[in-house]
């Protein structure tokens, strides 16, 4: 159950107002002198697996410092749901959180390593715009309380993140309409996406995470 909801807080992020309008300039980036579909691809593949490193290490921190305090499990998971309703809370724009900004990009790729290298330096980047979701997968991975667990789950984090990155570079012609019907129901999506956020939160923070994951486990 963690990693379907950590993969969709990945989906949520790529589709977030200061994401998604800016996917024309990350597509040339990627598209940079490319003259064939399969180098944009792999580009792009270069891209989010330079992110993807980025986010497993944080993952890694997270779940290392989750076993440390395992036996501490009730206070980490109040912890952590206070800061995921927080989180939630900032995308509702009910408060707000001045490091959660947009980003920009303006570089371009000229081969495989270039992408990757740039998908590293976008990691940091980017953390700004999708902090409260990111925020939320590696509270979650600090919950699970171990270093495996926390790698596993920001990989499927970033895993959300990157598939339609990399779709959107190879098939951005066909995913106009799509892309204009999220532009045109942002605030839907919004309010959709930090009650999503306040609901993990809560069901974190009163120890019925744990509950449902045994379930689905």
């Amino acid at each position: 159950m963690e990693f379907v909801i950590t993969f969709l807080e990945g989906f949520i992020s790529f589709i977030s107002p200061c994401m998604l309008p800016l996917l024309p300039l990350y597509v040339s980036y990627f598209a940079g002198g490319a003259d064939k579909k399969h180098k944009v691809f792999f580009r792009a593949l270069s891209f989010v697996l330079g992110f993807t490193v980025v986010f497993s290490l944080l993952g890694l921190f997270a779940g290392t410092l989750g076993a440390f305090l395992k036996d501490h499990k009730t206070i980490v998971n109040i912890v952590g749901g206070i800061l995921i309703i927080i989180f939630g809370l900032s995308y509702l724009e009910v408060i707000k959180l001045p490091f959660f900004k947009g980003m920009q990009s303006g570089r371009t790729a000229n081969n495989v390593l270039s992408a990757f290298l740039f998908g590293v330096i976008y990691s940091v980047s980017l953390t700004p715009c999708i902090g409260a979701f990111l925020g939320s997968a590696l509270a979650l991975a600090g919950a699970s309380g171990t270093a495996v667990k926390g790698v596993l789950l920001l990989v499927t984090y970033s895993m959300g993140l990157g598939v339609p990155f990399v779709l959107s570079a190879v098939l951005i012609e066909k995913l106009n309409t799509a892309f204009a019907f999220i532009k045109k129901h942002y605030r839907v999506i919004n309010i959709v996406c930090g009650s999503f956020l306040i609901l993990i939160g809560v069901l974190m923070a009163c120890g019925l995470m744990d509950r449902i994951v045994a379930i689905f486990s």
